[in-house]
C-alpha cells in the first residue's frame, strides 16, 4: 500500500473512533459531553443567593442617632419606665423604626398594660424578629430590617386574647398618623410602565419613578442617559403590608416585565434599563431569592440583579404618572403569569 493509501486508512479509522463519541454524547470515562447551550443551562442552576450574597442595609440609609438613642437601639439599653413619649398614647397611626423607618406596629394593636412602656399585642407582617436574650431568660425583639433593639416580648399574661405583649422602648420608634407605609424598590426597564402597572394593585399607596443603584447624587434624566451615573431607572413603591405582602408585590413585579432580558427591557436597551430588585432587609432578600430560584427552576435564564438598597432619587415631575397624563398604555410592559 502506498503512502497516500495509508493516510486514507488512518483518516477512516479516526473518523470511525470519533463517530460513537458524537452519536452517544459520551466520553470514554462515561461523562456526558454537553452542548454549549446545555452548559449554560447547567450554570443557570446556581442559586440567585450564590450569585448575589446578602448585604445588610447600608449605614448611609440609617438615621443618625443621639447618644441615648444609640444606647438603646445599638447597645440594647432600656429607657426608664413611665417616661417614654409613647407609653400612654392612643392616637391612631403607625409606629416606625427610628433607625431605618420601617413600619413596626399599628395603633390598633396597642394597649395599656401599666408596665411603664408602650405595649402591643401584635406586630406588622415581617416587621419584628425575636431572639433569645443575653440574660438567658427573656426574648428580645429587634427591627427585622436593621436589627435595631426594640425591647422584649412576653406571653400568657392575660392582657389580651393574643396573650402577647411587645414591651417596646419609645425611643426606638417614631409615630406618624395614618396607615402603615412600607417601601419596596424595583427596576424593570422604563419606569413609566412599571409605575403604571404597580399602581393598579390593592394596598399600594403610591409609586414614584426615579433612579437608584448608582454613584451620582441628584441625577437628572439626561445624566442617566449618558450611561455614566450607574443608576437604573427604578420605582419606589409605598404600600400597606397588611393589605399586600412584599412577596405578592415582588411576584407581580416579576410578571410585568421580562426578568430574562439582560441588556434592557423590550426595545429600551442600555444599562439604565436593567432588571433589579433592591432589598432593604433579610426578609426581602430571602423572598426575592426564593422567587427568582423558582423561575430559574422553571427553565428561565434569570437576568434580574439582586442588589442591596441604595439611595432612591425621584425623577423629574414630567416622568411621574406618565401614562395617566398621556392617556395611553405601557408599550413594553404587560402581565404574564409566571407563578
Amino acid at each position: 500500500m502506498g503512502t497516500k493509501g495509508m493516510r486514507i486508512v488512518v483518516v477512516v479509522l479516526l473518523v470511525a473512533c470519533l463517530m460513537p463519541l458524537s452519536a452517544s454524547g459520551k466520553q470514554e470515562n462515561g461523562e456526558e459531553i454537553r452542548s454549549s447551550g446545555e452548559k449554560v443551562a447547567d450554570m443557570n442552576k446556581e442559586s440567585i443567593g450564590d450569585r448575589y450574597p446578602y448585604q445588610p442595609l447600608s449605614q448611609d440609609l440609617l438615621a443618625k442617632l443621639n447618644l441615648f438613642e444609640a444606647h438603646v437601639i445599638l447597645q440594647k439599653g432600656t429607657e426608664r419606665a413611665f417616661v417614654g413619649t409613647y407609653t400612654d398614647t392612643v392616637d391612631e397611626g403607625t409606629y416606625y423604626c427610628r433607625q431605618c423607618d420601617s413600619p413596626l406596629y399599628h395603633s390598633a394593636d396597642k394597649f395599656h398594660s401599666g408596665c411603664g412602656w408602650p405595649s402591643f399585642d401584635d406586630e406588622l407582617p415581617q416587621a419584628v424578629e425575636r431572639h433569645a436574650d443575653a440574660d438567658g431568660m427573656r426574648t428580645e425583639i429587634v427591627c427585622a430590617t436593621c436589627k435595631g433593639h426594640l425591647g422584649h416580648v412576653f406571653f400568657n399574661e392575660g392582657f389580651t386574647d393574643k396573650e402577647t405583649r411587645h414591651c417596646v422602648n419609645s425611643v426606638s420608634m417614631v409615630f406618624r398618623p395614618g396607615d402603615p407605609v412600607a417601601k419596596a424598590v424595583y427596576a424593570g426597564g422604563c419606569f413609566w410602565g412599571v409605575e403604571y402597572l404597580l399602581e393598579q394593585l390593592d394596598g399600594v399607596h403610591s409609586v414614584t419613578s426615579g433612579y437608584s443603584g448608582g454613584h451620582a447624587a441628584n441625577p437628572t434624566y439626561q445624566q442617566v442617559l449618558t450611561h455614566t451615573t450607574g443608576h437604573l431607572e427604578a420605582v419606589e413603591v409605598l404600600y400597606d403590608p397588611r393589605v399586600i405582602s412584599y412577596e405578592e408585590l415582588t411576584k407581580y413585579f416579576l410578571e410585568i416585565h421580562d426578568p430574562t432580558q439582560a441588556d434592557g427591557q423590550g426595545p429600551d436597551i442600555g444599562n439604565q434599563y436593567l432588571s433589579a430588585i433592591f432589598y432593604r432587609g433579610k426578609y426581602e432578600y430571602d423572598t426575592a431569592v426564593r422567587l427568582l430560584d423558582i423561575l430559574q427552576d422553571k427553565g428561565l435564564r434569570i437576568a434580574t440583579k439582586l442588589l442591596p438598597a441604595a439611595k432612591f432619587w425621584p425623577a423629574e415631575e414630567y416622568h411621574q404618572d406618565y401614562y395617566v397624563h398621556k392617556g395611553t398604555q405601557p408599550y413594553c410592559h404587560s402581565w404574564t403569569k409566571r407563578f
